[in-house]
């Protein structure tokens, strides 16, 4: 730590040898380098200006960003990809709340991720004597999150800094936040003293391997399956368990439905898979497997119609946590323990031979399969202007077959839910969106974090009004000179541009936007490349160049305002007066 400390001399006549000294900023960066940190992503200001400023100085990458929030989504998406904490910096007060969404999103997703704030002196916060940017974050933030801790003394900060990337990563991960009082960082210690003070963390998440009785009971229940169907969730990717995933799918023959990011596990093209069943598969299973997937609202909470008999089936589910089993309906057969742990441990005591599911189930799901894709390919070849969605999308689940390592961010209502049906994906972490919220703006803060964290292009699919949270970071992207290409739906509003204002007014709806926008222009202010496409000859010819090229780019796709429904598909999810006013 000679490099990361400062020497002093004693006052005269004191006796006392030199001393080398260190103080807060210094034990924080030192800390962080210490457990294998290289990236921060943050927005600088009071107290933590010089935080980033040392840190770059000592080789990490600092990644400045225009808005709090989405440097918050990139330190979520980094912890999904490296199963390491993403972290993110922000000021006190207005900045932390800022990044407290993302650390809020994290930990509803199961991503690690660490939010590390300056805050305002404590003696003057308890008292509530108005300091600046005066707030109790930590009482704030401890509702959002799987831990919250607060470091008073420089002699505490390499405990602290342990504490937080152990929690964010073991059992199932989530969001921690770490508070930094300004006084720390100016702290003094001695330099020695200092290093022995920091923690390298051994074995933060370590296995937890489930009981024979639990691998044996899942088992039994998946082989007297008629109709088996396995379910594959983010935490699957998460857990990168991706040779003994495919190989205990294909080795069980059942169909397997991706949830959104756990698409290219193993290939949407893949014979096995349902993608383009899903409503007959979840409907007419029997016994449904669970790896690294919850039955909240996104599987319709395991029962209801979309299920069929609410009833009749039995489930066997995979987690880290035990608490999630049995959260909406019965599980027949609950697996505790880590993904690859579990999986492994079932390929094991599955033998050499595996009864194949019966036929009459396998070929009516392919069957389904082939008649969904058939009756969607014409409307993925149309070359329309301006364009609809699929004549759009038609084009750029072309360019991903043929860019497979390219990872795909996408947001939006129908941009995403589209997006999602029509765009297969071929390797496993390429396609990075909205999670288990639903939520707007992770868009530019997703795809700055996948390029820097993967270094592979990165192509962004995002609706006008989800584009609009994290538009201004498109000038980081060039900053930064990432090789990003957003490609904006642009149908002059939220869900579709033709919405009218009810009330007769000069103000639009609430739902539409300035009419024939160019997003293209904005970008072309910083440096970067725009174009305004009206086909999806236009557009596929735009993505290509941007791909080839690397360069920051920003494509105007200008979708037909009325295409597109409310909500997408939840539109059930937004309640509708039953009264109209005549």
């Amino acid at each position: 730590m000679a490099d990361a400390a400062v020497k002093t001399k004693p006052e005269a006549g004191a006796g006392e040898a030199e001393r080398e000294l260190t103080d807060g900023f210094h034990l924080v960066i030192e800390a962080l380098k210490l457990n294998g940190v290289k990236t921060i992503y943050n927005v600088p200001g009071i107290p933590i200006t010089d935080l980033g400023r040392m840190a770059q100085a000592e080789g990490i990458r600092v990644i400045s960003f225009r808005h709090e929030q989405n440097a918050g989504y990139a330190a979520a998406i980094t912890g999904f990809l490296t199963k390491m904490p993403g972290i993110c910096l922000t000021v006190s007060a207005p900045g932390f709340l800022n990044g407290l969404t993302a650390l809020a999103h994290a930990t509803t997703n199961c991503f690690p991720m660490i939010l590390i704030s300056g805050s305002s002196e404590r003696e003057i916060v308890d008292l509530q004597q108005g300091d600046y940017e005066e707030m109790d974050q930590l009482a704030v933030a401890k509702p959002l999150c799987k831990a919250a801790y607060r470091v008073l003394h420089a002699a505490d900060i390499g405990i602290g800094v342990a504490r937080a990337i152990r929690a964010a990563v073991s059992g199932r991960p989530g969001g921690v936040y770490l508070d930094l009082p300004a006084k720390l960082f100016a702290q003094v210690m001695d330099a020695e003293a200092g290093k022995k003070s920091l923690v390298r963390v051994i074995d933060p998440a370590p296995a937890q391997i489930p009981s024979p009785e639990a691998v044996k009971r899942a088992l039994d229940v998946l082989k007297g399956a008629k109709r088996p169907l396995i379910i594959l969730g983010k935490g699957a990717a998460y857990a990168q368990a991706d040779d003994a995933i495919r190989a205990f799918v294909e080795k069980s023959g059942a169909p397997f439905l991706p949830m959104s990011m756990a698409k290219g596990l193993l290939p949407d093209t893949h014979p096995q898979c349902a993608g383009a069943a899903r409503s007959t598969v979840l409907k007419d299973s029997d016994v449904v497997m669970l790896i690294g997937a919850r039955l909240n609202w996104l599987l319709s909470h395991g029962k209801g119609k979309a299920w069929g008999e609410p009833y009749s089936k039995k489930f066997i589910q995979i987690d880290i946590e035990p608490k999630e089993m049995d959260s909406n309906v019965e599980i027949a057969a609950p697996l505790v323990g880590d993904i690859g742990s579990c999986v492994t441990a079932l390929l094991e005591r599955m033998g050499a031979q595996w009864p194949a599911p019966p036929a009459d189930w396998v070929n009516a799901v392919k069957s389904k399969k082939d008649e969904n894709i058939a009756k969607m390919a014409p409307r993925l070849m149309n070359n329309n202007s301006p364009m609809d969605y699929h004549g759009a999308l038609g084009v750029l689940r072309t360019i991903i077959k043929e860019r497979p390592d390219a990872i795909l961010v996408n947001e939006g209502a129908n941009a995403l839910d589209l997006t999602r049906g029509v765009i297969d994906m071929y390797q496993p972490r390429k396609r990075l969106d909205v999670g288990t919220w639903g939520v707007m703006g992770i868009g530019m803060g997703y795809a700055i974090a996948a390029a820097i964290e993967t270094g592979k292009p990165v192509l962004a699919i995002e609706g006008d009004s989800a584009f609009g949270f994290s538009g201004m970071e498109i000038e980081t992207i060039c900053r930064y000179k990432l090789p990003v290409c957003t490609v904006v739906f642009n149908n002059d509003g939220i869900y579709r541009g033709t919405d009218v204002n009810r009330g007769g007014g000069t103000d639009p709806a609430t739902t539409v936007f300035v009419k024939g926008a160019r997003y293209d222009k904005m970008i072309e202010g910083f440096g970067g490349v725009g174009v305004n496409a009206t086909t999806p000859d236009e557009l596929k010819r735009a993505v290509n160049a941007a791909m080839d090229s690397g360069k920051p780019t920003l494509i105007n796709a200008v979708i037909d305002p009325a295409a597109g429904s409310e909500s997408g598909r939840i539109g059930n999810l937004n309640p509708q007066s039953v009264l109209r006013k005549k």
